[in-house]
């Protein structure tokens, strides 16, 4: 099974499909945000720091794993420690993938649906009223047809790709798509600086402002260093299983890590130069992309080019990301239980799809079967995936390492492709074990804070 495995076509293929993973919404919002919000410049030279130390570590952690199995994530842990509980992580990260795909791609309807709403100028009639643009989000995420009908659209595109297969599926689309995410924000980037205020955007993200940078500040910085380049699902075991053995896995994961960072900042600067500009508040969250940029891109000349140009950007990112969650549970039916790539991706993309349904028709349509909780479903499948699944999943991977499998066998398959260079082991375990022992701090934050209604820091 595994010569037949399908193999990247070119390094720059996976290196876009593997960024391209990376790269998604919530990055293009959130670490803009955060940053804006926390000390500007001090925080993301934090950032910086900190994924370079957690989020490195375990996106070549995950690289080294794929690529050593040529299996995905349940494979990949079985054939390392064969009769072993461990195969358990790579279930957990099946799982956590098949239950993120079921509310992001009701997202990536919404996206689509702007895209729509851009080009046909709807938003003409919101210019100027963050009020009206909150009402109207507000209507069509909590009515019943529209929404699913955007998301089973978007689904059905993710479902496409993945049945081309890896070389001329994933990469061949991700080759296409993140050039073209880079050259669209580049573009809005630059409109952005050129409008009047716009530099009090540049000031907002990156003046560095230390008296901003609380424990708090520290602590978001460590979750978004591991949240932002799709860890702990087995995505990079995935994508890692589709290397040769020439690859060099420390450079890629660089670049990686670059391209996420790098659009992410990108993404501030478009975005915070543009509502400096047109003196709204920096709205956080979901709310700056669906209500605040809706009402102020029509004041600007030729608003509907720019804001078309803005949602198909974020709907590529959406996509990208999307795609690379799918084939984390295609790639499982195809190891483990011997199915066709097209019979795995129609199937499973199906029930996901359906799922996702459910997570809409939570917000408003009427369903949802986890009311006695509190939230949504919709909510429900968010907060279990990114406060538990995905965190326990990172942090395990690099336990697993170090415990199980062994820092010398994993430098074996970490220095092929590396040409001679040296890498100490000593230092590979100090930064798996910093990686795993943060990660197990953000783990307990969130249970503190769930027990006892605040968290210990932050």
């Amino acid at each position: 099974m595994n010569n037949q495995r399908e193999q990247w076509g070119s390094k720059l293929g996976f290196i876009f499909a593997a960024a391209g993973s990376a790269v998604g919404i919530g990055n293009i919002w959130k670490f803009p945000s955060m940053a804006g919000e926390n000390g500007g410049g001090a925080f993301t030279i934090i950032y910086l720091v900190c994924i370079l130390i957690v989020g490195l570590s375990i996106v070549i952690a995950e690289l080294v794993i794929g690529r050593n199995t040529q299996l995905s994530p349940v494979g990949a842990f079985e054939k390392i420690a064969p009769k072993s509980n461990w195969k358990w992580v790579g279930f957990l990260g099946v799982a956590s993938a098949f239950v993120i795909l079921s509310f992001y791609g009701v997202v990536g309807g919404w996206i689509l649906k702007y895209v729509v709403d851009s080009l046909f100028g709807v938003f003409n009639n919101l210019s100027g009223n963050p009020d009206a643009a909150g009402a109207a989000f507000d209507a069509f995420i909590t009515s019943s047809l529209s929404p699913v009908f955007y998301q089973v659209i978007f689904m059905s595109l993710c479902i496409f790709v993945i049945v081309q297969g890896v070389k001329g599926g994933i990469e061949k689309w991700s080759k296409i798509m993140m050039p073209v995410i880079i050259v669209l924000l580049g573009v809005l980037a630059i409109r952005g600086m050129t409008l009047d205020g716009g530099m009090q955007g540049l000031s907002f993200l990156f003046k560095p402002r230390f008296e901003d940078l609380t424990a708090s500040a520290i602590v978001l910085a460590l979750g978004h260093s591991f949240f932002t380049v799709s860890l702990g699902m087995g995505t990079m075991i995935t994508y890692g299983s589709y290397l040769n053995k020439k690859q060099n896995l420390l450079t890629s994961a660089l670049w990686v890590i670059f391209l996420d960072t790098a659009i992410a900042i990108l993404a501030g600067v478009a975005i915070f130069t543009t509502v400096f500009a047109l003196g709204a508040n920096p709205a956080e969250g979901p709310g700056l992309i669906f209500v605040i940029l809706p009402s102020i891109f029509p004041q600007l000349a030729g608003g509907v080019l720019w804001s078309t140009l803005f949602f198909i950007l974020l709907f590529m990112a959406a996509l990208t990301s999307a795609i690379s969650i799918l084939e984390v549970v295609t790639a499982y039916f195809i190891d483990q239980k011997g199915w066709s790539r097209k019979k795995a991706t129609i199937q499973f993309g199906l029930v996901i799809t359906v799922v996702g349904v459910f997570c809409s028709l939570s917000l408003g349509g009427g369903i949802n079967i986890t009311a006695p909780l509190g939230m949504s479903f919709f909510d429900a499948m968010d907060y279990l995936s990114s406060k538990y699944m995905l965190p326990i999943g990172g942090m395990l991977t690099a336990i697993f390492i170090i415990n199980k499998w062994g820092i010398k066998e994993y430098m074996l398959e970490l220095k092929q492709g590396m040409n001679g260079a040296e890498i100490h082991e000593g230092l590979v375990k100090i930064f798996l074990l910093i990686a795993a022992s943060i990660v197990a701090f953000i783990i307990f934050n969130e249970i503190y804070f769930s027990l006892f209604g605040k968290a210990l820091i932050g």
